[in-house]
């Protein structure tokens, strides 16, 4: 009998409840709450709070979901293995495939919002050497990840208290002024536009379950990070949407690319500034950190599989971490900040995040135990609500994304046509 492959080398799990929260938890109040709230609220208008709470909805039901399957499957690669191991390679791979590719662009624009925000002249070779920087902090074990995530995630939650303690002690707009942005209809296709914008926030809790071969008492750990995660972060933005609505005047923040910024220099905090650009700073920069990080442990699972080359798949190192997968990363990530306008993409990735998340529910649809916390309908739902809040997005990041997608499944079907016909070569 042929021997068979060696196993591909495990990740170590080094990390608790308290590193998962961190690192979950660091994604969803990364550079999204100091940028999202603008185009939220020109989109939804007076319902911004309720656009945060629809994307609220449905990110609970994807969290819901994501815990049950990484319990059961706690290894790289979160939803692309999901979907291989309960609905198939195809399903599996359409969820990989518009991760890695939505949230390399999403690492870019993070990259480049930091640069922005420390020196705005430099703007992308200082985010050229972000990315180069995380990629070795990366490289030097999980648990440095971690600990930098809390130190980055610290900064981040001093500026949203000072940013909320400045709307609350005013000044706050009339009663009477327009309650909308200039392109503002409150409608219900907006308001679900704006949530598909607000999930791209949330979506930060798949870090946790990317990483659940390096999580220790996965069946544990897991749930709780990604449940306290949410929670928190659920709170914080529901509670700024509310607070930056009674404080800034509805065409300031509708239009403003640093509403929380504006909320502190408009205030009689204003000395706290600098505060709030360091908060935005770390804030992209722990959001860079986690999401090279998630996308190269995707990229890790798919290589295993042969979904991508399968020299990715490369485990070693002292720390045993996935080497070739976070430096291929931070290559194409590179390329992207040196080639494009990455600042456009957020949309694009909202798509292909909230695909990815429809994998997910239908892939925990199908397991029949089922924790108490997890009924069937919330699957179902989840499922309806992702591909809703997909398909309202602006229309160049549908159509941009699904290109991307089509792409990518042209390209993994020509390979596949490609190994089959090897065998009747001559010679072979």
């Amino acid at each position: 009998m042929p021997s068979q492959p060696p196993l591909p080398p495990a990740l170590r799990r080094r990390l608790g409840v308290l590193d998962a929260t961190a690192i979950g938890l660091g994604s969803m109040l990364g550079a999204g709450v100091f940028v999202v709230f603008s185009p939220a609220a020109a989109l939804a208008g007076p319902l911004l709070p309720a656009a945060v709470a629809v994307a609220g909805v449905v990110a609970c039901c994807n969290a819901i979901a994501s815990a049950q399957l990484a319990v059961l499957y706690p290894a790289s690669g979160g939803t692309y293995l999901y979907g291989r191991r309960r609905l198939g390679p195809w399903p599996g791979f359409i969820a990989g495939w518009g991760f890695v590719t939505g949230k390399t662009a999403s690492c870019a624009a993070m990259a480049l919002t930091f640069g922005h925000y420390l020196a705005p002249g430099y703007a992308v070779p200082v985010a050229v050497a972000a990315v180069a920087a995380l990629t070795g902090v990366n490289l030097l074990g999980i648990t440095r990840t971690a600990l930098l995530t809390r130190v980055l995630l610290a900064v981040v939650l001093a500026s949203l208290v000072l940013v909320a303690a400045a709307a609350v002690v005013g000044p706050h707009p009339p009663s009477g002024a327009v309650p909308a942005g200039p392109e503002a209809a409150a409608n219900i296709r907006n308001v679900l536009s704006a949530a598909g914008l607000v999930f791209f926030a949330f979506a930060g809790y798949a870090r946790i379950a990317t990483l659940g071969e390096e999580v220790k008492d996965p069946a544990r750990t897991i749930p709780r990070a990604i449940f306290t995660a949410l929670s928190l972060a659920f709170v914080s933005y529901l509670g700024l949407a509310l607070l930056l609505q009674g404080h800034l005047p509805a065409q300031q923040l509708a239009l403003s690319t640093a509403p929380l910024l504006d909320a502190v220099t408009g205030s009689s905090l204003q000395g706290g500034a600098p505060l709030v650009q360091a908060g935005a700073a770390a804030g992209s920069l722990g959001a860079l950190l986690a999401l090279i990080t998630g996308v190269g442990r995707t990229t890790l699972a798919m290589a295993r599989e042969r979904d991508l080359p399968a020299a990715l798949a490369r485990v070693g190192g002292a720390h045993t971490v996935p080497f070739a997968a976070e430096l291929a990363v931070a290559a194409a990530v590179i390329v992207l900040l040196l080639t494009t306008d990455v600042l456009t993409v957020v949309g694009f990735s909202s798509f292909g995040v909230l695909v990815y998340y429809a994998v997910t529910n239908a892939s925990a649809y199908t397991l029949t135990r089922r924790p108490w916390y997890a009924p069937r309908w919330l699957n179902v739902l989840g499922f309806l609500g992702c591909l809703t809040l997909a398909v309202t997005l602006p229309p160049a990041s549908v159509l941009g994304m699904a290109a991307v997608l089509a792409a990518g499944m042209t390209g993994r079907l020509v390979v596949l046509r490609l190994r089959q016909s090897r065998p009747e070569l001559p010679g072979s």
